[in-house]
């Protein structure tokens, strides 16, 4: 019997979820208009567990949304799951956020192509695009927008916070955009049960999350898994 916590703090959402063999129990989480993780995450962790009734020596591993995001959110959420870790002597498992993004869409119902955008500042995003059929057809990359971004994979649906500002400059394009999805741990359940199942898993002392602070004067083409 395999129990996971998953923490999420990539972007203003503060998530916590617990799971059993991949299997939602219980999650706890708030979605503000700020940054309130160093406040609020191992409250919510702790609350979590006391109202599911196990205790953290019955944890199996600890599952963390890796980036990119906020380099403030993933470094608390980093330096947390971390230290859980080593405390309890588990296992780390590192989920890509857009990934889990993209399980929050898909379990809201969502079947369309979807453009998952994190705002990274102005005019910059974290973005990724995918589809049931073909699956990734965009990896994650940081790219700074403009009226003709991504047009060769119109149609999409937009989703995350780095998709309202492109509302008007995209507004004669084939977009649609559900804002109300918003990124939870709940995202990480099922990805990081099957990761625990076939022991991926980190270096604790050498894990760091996937910041990608860097961007290219004009949209990159460099991506990365």
């Amino acid at each position: 019997m395999a129990l996971l916590l998953h923490i999420e703090t990539a972007t203003k959402s503060c998530s916590v979820a617990l799971s059993r063999n991949g299997v939602l129990i219980s999650f706890k989480e708030e979605h503000t208009d700020k940054y309130i993780h160093s406040e609020k995450l191992t409250r919510h962790i702790e609350t979590l567990i006391k109202t599911a009734g196990v205790s953290f020596e019955d944890l199996d591993a600890v599952s963390l949304s890796c980036g990119p995001g906020s380099y403030t959110g993933l470094r608390i959420g980093s330096s947390t799951a971390k230290g859980l870790c080593f405390a309890l002597s588990i296992p780390l498992i590192s989920i890509s956020t857009l990934e889990a993004y993209e399980n929050c869409a898909r379990l809201k119902g969502v079947k369309e192509r979807v453009c998952i955008m994190i705002d990274a500042r102005r005019m910059e995003v974290y973005s990724r695009i995918s589809d049931l059929e073909n699956g990734v057809i965009k990896k994650t990359s940081p790219d700074i927008l403009d009226k003709k971004t991504y047009l060769e994979f119109d149609p999409f649906m937009a989703i995350g916070d780095g998709a309202e500002k492109m509302m008007q400059l995209w507004e004669h394009r084939q977009i649609s955009y559900d804002l109300s999805i918003k990124l939870s741990a709940i995202g990480q359940v099922v990805l990081a049960y099957n990761k625990y199942l076939k022991k991926e898993t980190e270096h604790i002392s050498e894990f760091e999350p996937n910041y990608i602070k860097e961007f290219m004067i004009t949209p990159s083409k460099k991506s990365i898994n």
